[in-house]
């Protein structure tokens, strides 16, 4: 009897062991196999207003602390606090970002936006003190001989010399005046348009132009750097001069860089080659995207381009749909799937189409769910400290791949925190206009008031 007993509890092992086995095994018959939960590589699902808030403010503190507004002097090393007490030595005190430059335009504007959506007021000032320092700055520094103008931070205000250095910060002082009529960025908008209008080169037919990295260039990037300020300037001073050459810049450049059969542009165009090898940049399709949609947004209904501009537009968003990765995320180039997620162009996208969407250009429940992936992949992004992560740096013009696979990343380049506060800013604006659920496990998007439950 005893030679039996290990058998015996041996038997009773094995067969405890088979029969929570079996109770392990997921079957069709068992399990509704299609309400189990994937293993999705970022956030799925709708989006909640209060972490999209808590995202914009870990970025907003983040940037108010790292790049503060002040002026100091450079020479005593301390901060002049009364602007009538400015000196030759008077300088932005130096933080991770500069006041100054196309991408803080960006932020700038996205600030605002941030603080109409949000109603948090610390959004809107942190625009309105940069921008009333550049203002003071630019007064005294304007009024100074040349000969005291060595290191004078205000340079690229008082005299542009590119695209860069005009468009982005001119669109900016634009929406900062809508709202505060600051009478000291009155000429410093003026002296931009200027500089864009009649200064900037262009090509013979009027295409604004570059003569790097070889003569009679375009960089689709310079849409951004120019239309939104154009257009802006129309609507600002009501001369039509200024619509119509913002149409100009998107449907000449289009004409010679849009790929229809990709849906997307291509980064750079020279006159003089007949080939050209077509790499499809992320961000300069972000900036080609937001350019049209800032053109879109200051229009006149009645221009007589704009269906065509809204007509690319649709084209456009289009053929960015079919290049969204699994993650939510963008590849550094849209169709080359072996290179990097980029986070500055997804976020610029996640805008564009949250914004058409919210403005009736293009179907909710196309493209919806598209935007909520976005920015759901965004968000990982954004590190404890407010950081903007997986951003690409400044990026010239080139024609191998290997120049855009390698650029590099990092947390101080600044071209990805204003996109990604504008995300954010409107996809807020997107859950209220919207009601986003799930149903059958996937993102759909009703209209407010929908009993979508019953839709089965």
């Amino acid at each position: 009897m005893k030679s039996l007993i290990p058998i015996l509890l041996l038997f009773c092992f094995t067969t405890s062991a088979l029969s929570q086995n079996k109770q392990a095994i997921v079957t069709d018959v068992n399990t509704p196999l299609h309400a189990m939960q994937p293993d999705y590589p970022v956030p799925y699902g709708p989006v909640k207003t209060e972490d999209v808030i808590a995202v914009l403010n870990r970025i907003h503190n983040y940037l108010d602390i790292s790049t503060p507004a002040r002026i100091v002097d450079r020479e005593i090393k301390k901060e002049i606090a009364d602007m009538t007490r400015l000196t030759p030595s008077s300088n932005f005190e130096q933080g991770v970002f500069r006041l100054i430059s196309y991408e803080w335009g960006v932020a700038y504007g996205a600030m605002l936006l941030a603080g109409e959506v949000t109603g948090d007021k610390k959004f809107t000032e942190y625009t309105l003190r940069r921008m009333d320092l550049i203002g003071a700055m630019s007064q005294y520094y304007k009024s100074l001989s040349s000969t005291l103008q060595q290191g004078n931070p205000v340079r690229s205000v008082l005299d542009p010399r590119a695209l860069d250095d005009a468009g982005s910060m001119c669109a900016a002082m634009i929406k900062t005046y809508d709202i505060v009529k600051n009478q000291a960025l009155r000429p410093l908008i003026d002296n931009y348009i200027k500089y864009i209008s009649t200064e900037q080169f262009r090509l013979s037919d009027g295409t604004l132009a570059r003569n790097r990295p070889l003569p009679n260039t375009l960089w689709l990037d310079d849409l951004y750097m120019s239309v939104p300020a154009l257009a802006r300037t129309g609507k600002l001073t009501g001369d039509t001069k200024y619509y119509d050459d913002a149409v100009k810049q998107v449907i000449q450049f289009s004409l010679r860089m849009f790929n229809k059969s990709q849906g997307l542009f291509m980064h750079g165009w020279v006159q003089d080659m007949d080939v050209h090898p077509e790499f499809y940049w992320a961000r300069c399709n972000g900036w080609a995207l937001l350019a049209m949609t800032e053109l879109l947004d200051a229009l006149p209904e009645n221009h007589p381009k704009r269906s065509e501009i809204l007509d690319l537009l649709r084209a456009h968003i289009n053929g960015l749909a079919s290049y969204q990765s699994g993650t939510g995320f963008w590849h550094q180039l849209l169709n080359r799937n072996d290179s990097y997620l980029e986070t500055s162009a997804t976020a610029i996208f996640t805008y564009c189409i949250s914004h058409a969407i919210n403005k009736g250009w293009i179907d909710p429940q196309a493209y919806g769910p598209m935007a909520v992936l976005g920015w759901n992949a965004i968000q990982t992004r954004v590190n404890d400290k407010g950081q903007v992560e997986g951003t690409c740096v400044g990026t010239g013009m080139a024609f191998d791949p290997a120049f855009y696979y390698h650029r590099p990343v990092n947390v101080a380049a600044a071209h990805g925190y204003g996109p990604v506060i504008l995300a954010g800013a409107e996809i807020i604006k997107l859950t209220r206009n919207y009601q986003i659920e799930i149903n059958d496990s996937a993102v759909m998007f009703y209209p407010l008031g929908t009993d979508w439950r019953n839709n089965r």
